[in-house]
Parts: C-alpha cells; sequence; structure tokens
C-alpha cells in the first residue's frame, strides 16, 4: 500500500476515534462518570479551628484545619481501631459532644427516604476500645446525650438508652412498640416523607431527661404494594406467588397517626405526657429542648397547615406555655419548622409574614427581638447565629432568584456578602464562625470547595473538579439561560442546552424537562442544572441535535411567597398552564421547530406533563414517570398543605390528568415502578385506565419491584434508554 495512502487512513482513523471520544454514552452518564467530588461527613469540632471528614472509601475519620485543610489526625481507621470488631468500611459517623468518643455506622439498609436502620459501633477515641452498640438487632437514629455517657436509639419501633459508663448496659423506655401501629421516636412514613425529619426524640441539655413523640398509626389505613420475586435484587420468597409489603399510608382527607409528646425520667424511670394542646389531627414536625433542660420546644401544626405554634414545655410538670404562633391565611412554610434553632436563651427561624422568607429573632418566651434581615428576596438556609457577635449566617436569593449567596448580618443590620462569585454558594461553618467550607457552582463550573475565612476571603482551596470542568467543556451541549413574559404577564425564568454544533439557520424539536412543584427550583445558576449534575442526560439528547429546556412557572420557589402559593387550592392548573406558555415561545424562536415540542418530568414534573398535554395541543409527545394522577390519592400532608382535604375542596381536585384524559394531545410514554411507596403505582394504573376508555393511545413500561426514584441493576439505564429511544422516534425520524 501506498506509504501516503497509508498515513491518510492513519490519520482517518486517529480523527474518527476522537471524535468518538467526544460522544456522551448515556450509560457513563447514569453511572456517574461524570459525577463531581465532594467531601463527604464534615463535622465542625468544638475547638473553632478543625472539622472531620470522612474518607472516600469511608474507612477513616480525619481531622483537618479549617484554616488550612491540613490534616492534624486520623480520628478512626478501620484497618486499626475498626479490625478486631471486623468493621471495613463505615458509611457514616457521629462525634460524642465531648468528642471523646465516635458512633460508627455500619450496614445501612434503607428503608424510605431519610430512615434506615444500621449495626453501630462505639470507639473510645482515647484507647481505641470498639465495641457494638447493642447486640440485640440493628438499631435506628442513635443520638448521643449532652454529657456524653448515654445512647438513646430506636428498634422495632421502641426506644432504648444505652449507658456507656456501665458497659452499655441497655434500658428499655417503651415497650408498646409495634409495626403499622405504634412507633416511639420515630416519625411514621408521612410524617418522614413531608417533614423531612427522621428523628422524634430529643434529650435535656443536662442529661436527665428523654423527650420523644409517640405515633398512634394505628387508625391509618393500610397500603397493600404486591411485591414480585424480581431481579438484581432477586426476591425468591415471591417466586411462587407474589408477596406484599403493607404499611401504613394516608391518603388524602384520611386519618392520620395520633400523636403524644411523652418524656421519660432516666433516674426514676417515669414516663409523662405533655399536656400540649392539640387535637386528634394535630401535627408535631419537631421536638428539640433548648439549652434550658426546663423548656422541651414543642412545635405543633393544624391540619390545614396555616397555624404553627411553638410551646416551651416543662418536661417534668408537662404544662405547656405557648410561645410563638405563626399563622398564615394559604399555609406556613415548611422552612418555619425546618429551620428552628435555639441560641442559649433566644430562638430563630425563617417566616414569609414580610412576602418573603426572612430571618426572625426571639426569646424563648417568644418577645420578638426583630426581623433579622429584610429585603424582596428570599433566605433560604440558616446556617447559624453567633450570640458573641450577634450575628446571623445564612443563604438567600439576594441577587437574583436563580442565584445563592452567603451572607452575615449584624444586629444593626449591616449585611456582608461573604461569597462574591455568582453562581449557588453552600457553606459549612466552624462552630465559632471564624471559618467556613463553601461548595460553589454554576451553570457551566462544577463544584469548587474552598476553605474561607470570616470575611469570606479563600484561603485553600480543596476539590476543584478540574478534570470534570474540561470533559464538560468539551462534551456538554451549549447551556443558556432566558426569560420571557407570558400572555398574563407574569415573567418567567428558563434554561436550554443546545447541540454542540448549534446552527442557527436549522430548526430544532425542543425537549422540555420541568418538575413544577411548590417551592421548587430547577432553573438556578448551579452545576444541578439538569436531571443529573450538569446536564449530562440533556446533552446526551442534543447529540442527537435535540434542544433541551426548562422552565419554572408558577408555584416553584425563589420568587416570595405570593408567586409560591398562588397555586392554592388548584394544583396543576397554572403550573399546565406556564408550561404551554413556555413550548409556544420557543416554539416561536427561528430555530426552533413548532411541530416538534415535546416534554417530560418525574413525579410532580410528570403529573404536570400529563396536565400540560391536557391543557393544549402543542406537544407532539411527551414522558410522565412516577406520575401522581390524582391527588385524592397521594398522602396527606403533602396534599393537604396545599389542597386541603378533598371534602373541603372538591372541585380543586377535580382538576387532574384522570378527569382530562380524553383531551391528551400528543403521543405519550407513561412509566411507573410497581414498589412505588410514595407515588403509589394505582396512579399509572387509573391513568391508563381513563385513557384506554377515553380511546386514546398510549405507551407504557413498568418497573418490577422499583420505588419511587426506579433504579437497581441496570433499570435506570432502560429506563433512559427507553425516552431516549422515544425522542429519536417522535421527534428525530423522518
Amino acid at each position: 500500500m501506498h506509504k501516503k495512502l497509508l498515513i491518510a487512513i492513519l490519520f482517518c482513523t486517529l480523527a474518527l476515534q476522537a471524535t468518538a471520544q467526544q460522544q456522551l454514552r448515556l450509560n457513563d452518564v447514569l453511572n456517574y462518570a461524570y459525577y463531581p467530588q465532594y467531601i463527604y461527613g464534615v463535622t465542625p469540632m468544638n475547638d473553632g479551628e478543625s472539622y472531620t471528614q470522612l474518607s472516600d472509601d469511608g474507612t477513616q475519620i480525619v481531622r483537618r484545619s479549617f484554616r488550612t485543610g491540613e490534616q492534624t489526625a486520623v480520628l478512626f481507621d478501620c484497618a486499626v481501631q475498626g479490625r478486631k470488631a471486623g468493621i471495613s468500611r463505615i458509611s457514616g459517623y457521629t462525634l460524642s459532644p465531648d468528642e471523646r468518643t465516635v458512633l460508627l455506622e455500619t450496614q445501612r439498609k434503607g428503608i424510605y427516604r431519610h430512615s434506615y436502620t444500621a449495626e453501630f459501633f462505639v470507639c473510645n477515641l482515647k484507647n481505641g476500645n470498639v465495641g457494638r452498640l447493642s447486640t440485640h438487632g440493628a438499631q435506628q437514629q442513635p443520638l448521643f446525650s449532652p454529657d456524653g455517657t448515654m445512647i438513646a436509639f430506636v428498634r422495632d419501633g421502641n426506644l432504648f438508652i444505652s449507658k456507656l459508663l456501665f458497659d452499655g448496659a441497655e434500658v428499655q423506655v417503651t415497650d408498646d412498640g409495634k409495626f403499622n401501629e405504634v412507633i416511639n421516636g420515630l416519625p411514621d412514613w408521612v410524617n418522614e416523607e413531608e417533614f423531612s425529619t427522621a428523628r422524634s426524640f430529643d434529650f435535656s441539655a443536662d442529661s436527665k431527661m428523654l423527650a420523644w413523640v409517640r405515633y398512634d398509626e394505628s387508625q391509618v389505613p393500610v397500603y397493600h404494594m404486591q411485591m414480585f420475586k424480581g431481579l438484581a435484587p432477586e426476591r425468591a420468597e415471591n417466586d411462587e406467588y407474589p408477596g406484599s409489603y403493607d404499611y401504613k399510608y394516608p391518603v388524602a382527607g384520611a386519618d392520620n397517626s395520633r400523636v403524644q409528646v411523652k418524656t421519660y425520667d432516666i433516674a426514676s424511670h417515669a414516663i409523662r405526657v405533655m399536656d400540649v394542646p392539640m387535637d386528634s389531627d394535630t401535627y408535631v414536625p419537631r421536638i428539640k429542648f433548648t439549652d434550658d433542660p426546663e423548656k422541651l420546644a414543642v412545635v405543633t401544626l393544624n391540619r390545614l397547615q396555616n397555624q404553627m405554634d411553638i410551646y416551651m414545655v416543662n418536661p417534668r410538670s408537662t404544662v405547656a406555655t405557648l410561645s410563638v404562633r405563626e399563622v398564615s391565611d394559604k399555609y406556613v412554610s415548611e422552612k418555619a419548622y425546618g429551620s428552628l434553632q435555639f441560641f442559649g436563651d433566644r430562638m430563630a427561624f425563617l417566616s414569609t409574614r414580610s412576602g418573603y422568607s426572612h430571618i426572625y429573632l426571639y426569646t424563648l418566651s417568644g418577645e420578638l427581638l426583630r426581623q433579622a434581615t429584610q429585603g424582596d428576596f428570599d433566605v433560604t438556609d440558616l446556617y447559624g447565629y453567633d450570640p458573641k457577635a450577634d450575628c446571623f449566617y445564612y443563604a438567600a436569593h439576594a441577587t437574583s432568584p436563580t442565584r445563592r449567596e452567603v451572607y452575615c448580618v449584624d444586629k444593626k443590620g449591616k449585611v456582608t456578602r461573604l461569597t462574591p462569585q455568582d453562581g449557588t454558594n453552600e457553606a459549612t461553618f466552624s462552630t465559632d464562625y471564624r471559618y467556613f467550607l463553601n461548595v460553589y457552582s454554576n451553570a457551566t463550573q462544577p463544584p469548587i470547595t474552598t476553605l474561607c475565612d470570616q470575611r469570606g476571603k479563600v484561603t485553600t482551596t480543596l476539590l476543584d473538579n478540574a478534570q470534570l470542568k474540561q470533559q464538560a467543556d468539551a462534551l456538554c451541549g451549549i447551556k443558556e439561560f432566558f426569560s420571557f413574559t407570558t400572555p398574563d404577564g407574569t415573567q418567567l425564568n428558563g434554561w436550554m442546552i443546545k447541540p454542540r454544533d448549534f446552527n442557527p439557520a436549522k430548526k430544532y424539536p425542543v425537549v422540555m424537562y420541568q418538575y413544577s412543584g411548590p417551592g421548587s427550583q430547577e432553573v438556578k445558576d448551579a452545576w444541578s442544572m439538569g436531571f443529573y449534575p450538569g446536564g449530562f442526560v440533556e446533552s446526551c439528547w442534543a447529540q442527537d441535535g435535540i434542544i433541551v429546556a426548562c422552565v419554572d412557572g408558577r408555584g416553584t420557589g425563589g420568587r416570595g411567597i405570593a408567586f409560591e402559593q398562588c397555586t392554592y387550592l388548584c394544583l396543576g392548573q397554572k403550573e399546565a398552564e406556564d408550561q404551554v406558555a413556555a413550548a409556544r415561545y420557543l416554539a416561536n424562536l427561528p430555530y426552533v421547530d413548532a411541530q416538534r415540542m415535546a416534554i417530560w418530568g418525574w413525579s410532580f414534573g410528570g403529573f404536570n406533563t400529563l396536565m400540560s398535554m391536557t391543557e393544549a395541543p402543542v406537544f407532539k409527545c411527551g414522558v410522565a414517570v412516577a406520575a401522581p394522577s390524582n391527588w385524592k390519592y397521594y398522602d396527606t400532608i403533602y396534599t393537604e398543605r396545599y389542597m386541603r382535604t378533598p371534602q373541603r375542596n372538591a372541585a380543586g381536585y377535580r382538576v387532574n390528568p384522570i378527569s382530562r384524559a380524553a383531551d391528551l394531545h400528543g403521543d405519550l410514554l407513561l412509566i411507573h415502578g410497581t414498589a412505588d411507596d410514595n407515588v403509589h403505582v394505582r396512579n399509572f394504573y387509573e391513568m391508563s385506565e381513563a385513557l384506554v376508555q377515553a380511546g386514546i393511545p398510549f405507551r407504557q413500561q413498568l418497573y418490577t419491584n422499583r420505588n419511587h426514584s426506579i433504579y437497581g441493576g441496570r433499570t435506570r439505564l432502560h429506563l433512559f434508554q427507553t425516552m431516549t429511544d422515544f425522542w429519536r422516534e417522535k421527534l428525530l425520524a423522518h
């Protein structure tokens, strides 16, 4: 063969290989080949100078300097202290308040979104001795007492205390716990899911009392979830006949658990019921002892969730005194009780009473000392309060709803911005607020983890994800933000990812991704853009010649309470109108093919996909994953927060995809997991039946034994490959 021809062939081959290497593969994306590096298990230490961190492989707990990031000690090493106990890896850890003992988590097994069981070990950091927390079965949510001498935990619905000074002697506090009947100290399914909590017990500041919430779910209806043999994992017990997982799940309007707040005197073993004003429908989303051992803070919420009360309760006399009452004409934001913190004789939380989420400082008795932050923007996170300087540290959307910065505000209202870069920031402060660890990203910049001083000056960069940045720059589509005004005058924000070889003279199909749930945000100047971080899934589709776009409509967060709560009592209608308006806006762009518009979403996003496709004939096709199809099938706390009960708001509940099935426009792919404990597969079945009876053709895909996240084995790859093939067929085939 001629030498020049050989060289030419070789050059072409190498060029083709290089081009191939510049192509994203869906399998790589879904297997986290492009997932950013983070630092896990960061815990600030008492000295204010140090923090602890779990090693990437879970074999060590190390101590590092908050100033330099340098490692100063190894607190625990599986190869050393863990060897005799047979600990090869840990999935988490907790330091005792005096930092002399560490609780090690192993063999973690998930239950629901926040709950799990694990085998815990206790390690004395001075002598290196390691022993099991309990030898009587896996434990849940262990908690050190403030003096570090005891650990309380839950097993099988009952509370126990392990006394470390007595070789871990185990004291059983309650004995009435029973699956599907009574739970002590842990929330039931709906309280866990919708109040974002996994523990409902606490020690008093003097370590003499234990308080907890008792959930009586005996009257809550049971949901029967059929389980099959399946694969990855295989459930052999269901080989001959399907099995069933039965658990308590209250749908909208049904009975909830009845709750009591109880205390246990550790010395006398006396158990008391706290005299907190509650009716049979009252929620207790949080309990927490203050620094005063005679004041147990109990947060209650009425069933309509438009009144939150904070009581100070004496754990011995049981007397409850109302401290603060927060009311709303619609619903109290979850941020109120989720942000509640105590500092000596003070407390603070986020309230939307001004129209935006801001920090309010109170005495424990309920005297309002001041509104610490002000302005037409939302505070998103209350990091803490420095009582010496009388300053709050927080994160807020102060410059834009799509960005988040870290700030400090003093008692005079002077605000200092600690993160100057535009994008999204998340901080972890040292115990004395002299330093903080910051994770910064934007749409094109993967997370950068730095250490900063109290003025925000970067002292050390710990992780920069430089390699991921190079990969993203070479492989991801072109990311852009945009905004537009709907026909009713509302300005909405969005992003889009275009093909890397985008040609404005061409006409491209568009796939719209959205979530749209109350208070949510998908349009952020952050690396979290897209379904997977960095927009890599969307970039896979962009490789095929598709533009992927996302718009946050009315009801989403970051823009004040009026914007967020305007969907109250009629979830789905305004959200669908806004996605249709977004589609029409995009369709009018010169490089968009108006005849090839698609929409998709997961969970609430799946619900809104169905609502949008039944709202107007603008979408050629859509994919609804794990979608609620009628809010009367969903749980009490979430649904009633935004819709009240079906008995009180029948008209609002009638606005749903099932009732609009005959109005479906475009080709639909309906996807669900058969073991979805959150959005039950009945939503899929009832929606598909409504479509069948309306004579509407559609496609469907079920995933055996998969929960709301639909993963395990090759499941997630199959799901996204199915979606990809659907887009190719409906949007790209000629």
